[in-house]
């Protein structure tokens, strides 16, 4: 018979192991001595022990599943219970058992890392549901595009919840997408339509400048571009593959009729220019009449240079106040000295004019009497009163008089 602490092989070949609840029969051998048996279920047993060396580093250092740890653990422990292994088997069993602790707390911090991620998943697809939410009210149509196709990458990088919320905020995301969705494709729709119409309308504008172009009713043509213009602008802007072909051909439309102006204008400002010239000397000679010594002959003068003045045509407008102006000036000295000698030998003004000089001085002359006798009987304040009243008489005769002399005497 042979023996060691764990096991042994009685005369008939059977191998035992010692364990805690005694003796087990691990199996027999008939091929060779005990201790070539023993040696045997030794190895059986250091391949155990090996095999659960493993396990243990691949429980702590590999992302094995607690499933599979378990059913890997049940299959160790199966031949564990077999005893078909001389050692401790108790051993194996405590780091067994040890191992399905270790296991089990994996498994449970899994399930909290889990549970945590789920959460903060909830929270993440919660954010971009809000987010998407807001953004589907946006008329930033592009950068509100680009950001949603940015969420759903963002959505599709998250883990998924249980099937209920992930449904629910899905269904909330979708629907911000379509409502945004809708909103930009009618919003370029009724773009669309609005530059159609403004095509339409650009078109009939072109056409009208088109007709305008070869007119020569210089003012109301030019301001009926200027009309067309502002219809151009309040029009809006048609489909890009129409509007630089109709702003070229509007725009060269005017552009035909103002140059045609431009050189009839030249042409209008050279003879203006000239006109002024001529007005300018006219306006000299005339000036050269004052001071008016003889009226007759300055009127004759006069009114033979406003004759050669109307004969000769527009000038400048910007010159022309100044230059008229001059004229004015030399025709108001002329109506100024016609008025005087009018008033010089008219027979009936200078009688008035007598008349009334002879009417203040009687009555200066009678308050002069008035003042000198209320002095004289001692009524001072009567005397000062009356001396008011004759200098305001006083002053009347003196412009009488001053009238009278413009009669000649």
């Amino acid at each position: 018979m042979s023996s060691d602490p764990w096991g042994r092989v009685d005369e008939t070949g059977t191998v035992y192991v010692r364990t805690a609840d005694g003796e087990q029969v691990v199996g027999s051998w008939q091929a060779g001595t005990p201790d070539e048996a023993l040696a045997y279920f030794e190895r059986k047993y250091e391949g155990l022990v090996v095999e659960i060396g493993l396990l243990e580093k691949r429980v702590q250092t590999t992302d094995l599943s607690a499933k599979d740890a378990q059913v890997a653990i049940d299959h160790i422990r199966e031949q564990v219970d077999a005893h078909h292994a001389v050692g401790d088997l108790q051993a194996l069993k405590a780091r067994l058992d040890h191992l399905v602790a270790t296991v089990e707390s994996r498994r449970e911090e899994r399930k909290q890392q889990r549970a945590k991620q789920s959460e903060e998943a909830r929270h993440s697809k919660e954010a971009l549901v809000v987010e998407a939410e807001e953004l589907a009210q946006s008329d930033q149509w592009r950068a509100a595009g680009e950001r949603l196709r940015a969420l759903v990458d963002t959505w599709k990088g998250l883990p998924r919840l249980d099937r209920k919320s992930d449904d629910e905020l899905w269904h909330r995301f979708s629907h911000a997408r379509s409502a945004f969705s809708k909103r930009r494709k009618a919003h370029f729709a009724q773009l669309d339509a609005q530059r159609e119409e403004a095509r339409r309308t650009k078109e009939r504008l072109v056409a009208e400048a088109e007709a305008l172009s070869g007119s020569a009713d210089w003012g109301p043509t030019a301001a009926r571009y200027r009309e067309l213009m502002a219809e151009w602008k309040a029009a809006g802007r048609a489909q890009r593959e129409h509007e630089d072909d109709l702003w070229n051909r509007f725009r060269g439309a005017q552009d035909v009729f103002f140059a045609a102006r431009s050189s009839v204008f030249a042409e209008r400002d050279a003879e203006q220019t000239e006109n002024l010239k001529l007005k300018e000397e006219l306006a000299e000679e005339a000036e050269r009449l004052l001071p008016i010594t003889d009226l007759k002959a300055a009127r004759a003068a006069f009114r033979s240079i406003n004759e050669r003045w109307e004969a000769i045509g527009h000038v400048p407008r910007d010159a022309r106040p100044r230059v008229e102006g001059r004229m004015h000036t030399v025709d108001r000295a002329l109506q100024d000295a016609e008025e005087t000698e009018w008033r010089r030998t008219n027979p009936e003004a200078r009688a008035r004019a007598a008349g009334l000089t002879g009417q203040l001085q009687a009555a200066v002359d009678k308050l002069q009497g008035q003042i000198e006798t209320a002095r004289t009987q001692g009524n001072t304040a009567r005397a000062d009163k009356l001396q008011k009243e004759l200098e305001g008489r006083q002053a009347l005769l003196d412009q009488a008089l001053k009238g009278l002399q413009e009669f000649g005497g």
